[in-house]
């Protein structure tokens, strides 16, 4: 993943800046599948049409349906995943509690964690793989639905797949390191690779400036 130096050094700037008193900043916004960072004050042109999460109803494995509403005004981390996967989804996993465990009692953090293979991972299966991985069925949430649905607003609205994803469709199989930040009011904030660490850390330390408020 190329754009991993690139997040270290705008963090950096970030987090040095929203130090600063009386200094309004902001996470950027990604309005495209190219993560072309934009920073775009509220009084600015364009601020009204950042681009947000399309609306989505999928079900939880807990058999509960979830939506866009029930994460209106909520920060939440996306990512994509499937139950047999034995390679790189145990260690985007495994590294995605670091942000569990960074806000184990925060009731306004979650992760949503997409099935690619909902066909297979039906409700049954996504609550066994959450006993066998250790994941706090409250906050983080494993999802399915119809592989249309899922592949659509993986490719359209978060951009999983960038941009050689954007124009696929569910014929072609998604598979990516990627997880997204999303802010409460829908819009993409951040991308990160969950395969590495360090990314987390960095995951985790963006969730902390748009709970804090002064970033928005």
């Amino acid at each position: 993943m190329k754009r991993s130096s690139f997040f270290i050094s705008i963090t950096g700037f970030i987090l040095c800046s929203c130090g600063q008193e009386q200094k309004k900043v902001q996470l950027p916004f990604y309005n495209s599948p190219d993560f072309t960072p934009q920073w775009i004050a509220p009084n600015e042109k364009g601020y009204s049409t950042v681009h947000t999460i399309a609306p989505f109803s999928f079900t939880n494995q807990n058999g509960k349906t979830i939506s866009n509403k029930n994460l209106a005004g909520k920060i939440y981390v996306a990512n994509f995943f499937f139950t047999s996967c034995g390679s790189i989804c145990p260690k985007m996993m495994n590294n995605l509690k670091k942000v569990q465990n960074a806000f184990s009692k925060d009731n306004q953090v979650f992760i949503l964690s997409h099935s690619v293979t909902p066909e297979v991972d039906n409700v049954s299966r996504l609550r066994n793989y959450q006993q066998r991985m250790n994941i706090n069925g409250k906050t983080w949430w494993l999802l399915t639905g119809s592989i249309e649905a899922v592949y659509k607003i993986a490719r359209r609205s978060y951009f999983a797949d960038e941009e050689t994803g954007y124009n696929k469709d569910s014929r072609e199989f998604l598979h990516t390191e990627n997880c997204i930040l999303v802010d409460g009011k829908g819009r993409i904030r951040g991308v990160y690779n969950a395969t590495l660490e360090l990314e987390m850390n960095k995951l985790i330390e963006h969730v902390k400036i748009l709970k804090r408020g002064n970033c928005d």
